[in-house]
């Protein structure tokens, strides 16, 4: 008969799990009493306390995960001592589970606790800067009006990022010596675009096209700078994305469609693009993200986008909380597309292992 292997060795860890709860209470109370009494505002005081009192309330309760860590070790050597392994093998396996957790936990409390405590050093003043809830209050209508030309700002580059990116791509794989010209143009432009800045990019669209006096492009409007410039940058990243696309269809497609008297332009247009377009759509997604984002820099040429209207509330109060409510609402925007980019990611994946 076959003997089994031994239980793995859980004490040591459950040990560890322990001694850095400890730690973690002793870290709480000592930098919570510290930041305490360098607080001279009474009601920032009562905050300290509270979060000291939470701060311990988790530390006990990270304590609690690595207490059964431990009876569970003990559990595991008891065993193992009366042979009965694969009991051991289990307590082991939980315990080691638990003790991870409360690592985990341990970090959690750490980060969390610190973070809050840094807000009531010197009184508060970080929070005062950053998150006074009045001047949040006072400016939020406006910064959020004045969100509405990053979304417009946006969506209209995105559309037309769509378009040039994909006539980047098709151009950049024009095939035979009849497409060098192309490829050579569309791998330039792409190489120049992805080197330069996109703050750049907008600093001599925005204020080089007004100087040329050229017919209807010297007169737009900041807005239609800012979307000219965003457009330009991002088309080439998108490019790159369509290139991808339809690198990764197999050549058999490809050959397929040919033998069968379709040419190269119908080929791509009916068989090749639809395939690589839905591959695509994932890094499409978190392309516009970034171009989202990357839409509050057209407040360097003069464009009343959020950033702006928060500028003018921060430079009047000397203080940056108008500004902080424009990170939240890039946030509130951003991360619930970013959670879409990644099921759609995930969804992707498990298509292709399917």
């Amino acid at each position: 008969m076959q003997r089994l292997s031994p239980a793995p060795r859980a004490l040591p860890i459950a040990s560890a799990a322990v001694g850095v709860s400890l730690i973690l209470l002793f870290m709480v109370g000592t930098l919570g009493g510290a930041v305490r009494d360098g607080i001279t505002d009474p009601s920032l005081t009562t905050i300290s306390l509270w979060l000291i009192v939470l701060g311990m309330t988790g530390g006990a309760l990270v304590l609690l995960l690595a207490s059964w860590s431990m009876t569970l070790a003990v559990r595991a050597n008891r065993q193992t001592r009366d042979q009965e392994v694969l009991a051991a093998r289990a307590s082991a396996a939980a315990s080691r589970q638990s003790a991870f957790v409360a690592f985990g936990f341990t970090l959690a409390v750490i980060v969390v606790f610190g973070f809050l405590q840094l807000l009531l050093l010197n009184d508060g003043k970080l929070q005062q800067t950053f998150l006074q809830w009045q001047l949040m209050r006072d400016s939020a209508v406006d910064v959020v009006r004045a969100f509405a030309v990053n979304i417009k700002l946006a969506v209209i580059s995105q559309a037309l990022v769509l378009v040039l990116g994909l006539i980047l791509a098709v151009a950049r794989m024009a095939p035979g010596k009849a497409g060098a010209p192309l490829r050579f143009m569309a791998v330039a432009y792409i190489d120049i675009m992805r080197a330069v800045p996109a703050i750049i990019v907008l600093y001599l669209i925005g204020f080089g096209l007004p100087l040329t006096n050229l017919p209807i492009l010297a007169g737009l409007s900041p807005d239609w700078f800012a979307i000219i410039a965003l457009t330009l940058t991002y088309s080439a990243y998108v490019a790159e994305i369509y290139r991808s696309g339809i690198v990764s269809i197999h050549p058999s497609q490809w050959a397929a469609s040919r033998s069968l008297g379709f040419g190269y332009l119908q080929t791509l247009r009916w068989f090749i693009l639809p395939q690589a377009i839905r591959l695509v759509v994932p890094p499409l997604l978190s392309a516009f993200i970034a171009l989202q984002k990357d839409t509050s820099l057209v407040n360097v040429i003069g464009t009343l986008d959020a950033f702006n209207q928060a500028k003018f509330y921060a430079s009047s109060s000397f203080n940056l909380s108008s500004v902080s409510v424009v990170a939240i609402v890039f946030v509130v925007l951003t991360i619930p597309q970013t959670r879409y980019v990644d099921w759609k990611l995930s969804r992707a994946n498990k298509r292709m292992r399917g």
